[in-house]
């Protein structure tokens, strides 16, 4: 009993700063994303593609979640995007707190977008809220179709899923059909886009959508 009321305090307070983070980011009319998935399926370069295709329309900070190093925070910063390097020393996800000590570095009143790519898990960061609009899952497609069934959580958190490196479907063992019809068995309302990060397939879609939702969030702050 007292290890899981432990637990249940550190999540509650938590949602405390995330509910303080989130005020603050309506204030300033940024809209945020939480972008997870395993290591290796993608984040940083959807960062990077979404950059790209969108910095003469919005302006973009992005937050990077690492155990260590800053190799993904160096890659955004050479496309001149404000980013800052959150390295959690072993833990596995990025918290509500750990946004919050974060924003004193970014220009908030000039930002229209910020992502933050949180630490490669499928697990933990699903669990902490961060104050973001929307929680963004990638699933890439050398990982398998199992990936919903296994981690049911992440896919339950999340608005959208990205599936990524479809160019690659020749080459593994991978049931698109499978994986869709169970993420939407565990939630039926789950947002899928079909993209190759590498070749640039399904990313407008991504874009689109996108654009939509922070011309809608900021419509609805007025």
């Amino acid at each position: 009993m007292t290890t899981i009321s432990v637990v249940k305090n550190i999540l509650d307070a938590n949602e405390r700063i995330a509910q303080e983070n989130r005020k603050l980011f309506d204030e300033k009319k940024v809209y945020v994303i939480n972008l997870m998935s395993s290591p290796g399926a993608g984040k940083t370069t959807l960062v990077e593609k979404t950059i790209l295709a969108m910095q003469n329309k919005y302006k973009i900070g992005v937050i990077e979640g690492d155990i260590q190093d800053t190799y993904d925070a160096d890659r955004v910063a050479k496309l001149g995007i404000p980013v800052v390097q959150i390295n959690t020393g072993g833990a596995c996800h990025i918290d509500g707190n750990m946004v919050r000590e974060t924003l004193p570095t970014f220009d908030l009143d000039a930002t229209d977008l910020l992502i933050v790519e949180n630490v490669g898990n499928l697990v933990c960061p699903a669990e902490f809220k961060l104050g973001e609009n929307t929680k963004v899952m990638i699933l890439s497609t050398p990982e398998g179709a199992d990936k919903p069934a296994k981690y049911p959580l992440m896919f339950h958190e999340s608005s959208v899923a990205v599936i990524n490196k479809i160019d690659l479907m020749p080459y593994v063992d991978f049931d698109l059909e499978k994986a869709k019809k169970d993420a939407r068995k565990i939630n039926r309302n789950l947002q899928i886009f079909e993209v190759s990060c590498k070749t640039g397939s399904g990313l407008d879609a991504w874009f689109s959508w996108l654009e939509e939702q922070i011309k809608g969030f900021k419509a609805n702050l007025k």
